[in-house]
């Protein structure tokens, strides 16, 4: 995957613009990718309703559990689909909403300094090889113009907000993921 760095990767990336985010502290960079797992309803793949809750645009009545999760104000910088396709929805320069209150390198406020990248899945569900191989290109490319983001710079949202999140859950492959890059 080629990665132009004008903070919107250029195709086949789909651009899905959210209004959840802000900006980085004055003097901040990336040093952290933080992996997440995500599906609306949980359990349930395809449709639009990851996209429709990153743009404050989730029907509250399509799904009872719509109701606790529509008012949410959340982001990602990307999106990794069952199928292997990536979608952005926050520029890598700006801080996309996605670690919550969380810990990573010693440090509080994890979305100032990391990229978040959800995967469509479930904590009880293996995720597809598209993705995998979708994230491993992902993140070589990330790697060109950050490289502190090694293998010891990825985590898990439940790495850095343990006992709140479990995603990306115990049936996501690290070992596979790290073979992947360092092919």
């Amino acid at each position: 995957m080629q990665l132009p760095f004008d903070d919107w990767l250029a195709p086949p990336v789909r651009h899905v613009p959210s209004p959840n985010f802000d900006e980085r502290p004055a003097g901040s960079t990336i040093e952290a990718l933080i992996v997440h797992a995500i599906s609306l309803p949980p359990g349930v793949y395809g449709g639009n309703h990851i996209e429709a809750l990153f743009r404050n645009r989730l029907d509250a009545d399509a799904h009872p559990y719509f109701r606790d999760v529509a008012s949410m104000r959340v982001s990602a910088h990307f999106l990794i689909d069952r199928a292997g396709e990536v979608t952005q929805f926050v520029a890598i320069g700006k801080r996309a909403w996605h670690a919550g209150e969380s810990c990573c390198l010693g440090r509080q406020r994890v979305n100032d300094f990391s990229i978040g990248v959800e995967l469509e899945g479930c904590d009880h569900e293996s995720f597809t090889m598209a993705q995998y191989v979708s994230l491993a290109s992902l993140i070589r490319g990330l790697r060109m113009e950050y490289p502190v983001l090694d293998d010891n710079r990825l985590f898990g949202h439940s790495d850095i907000a343990p006992g709140r999140k479990t995603d990306p859950g115990p049936f996501f492959d690290w070992k596979r993921l790290k073979d992947l890059l360092n092919r």
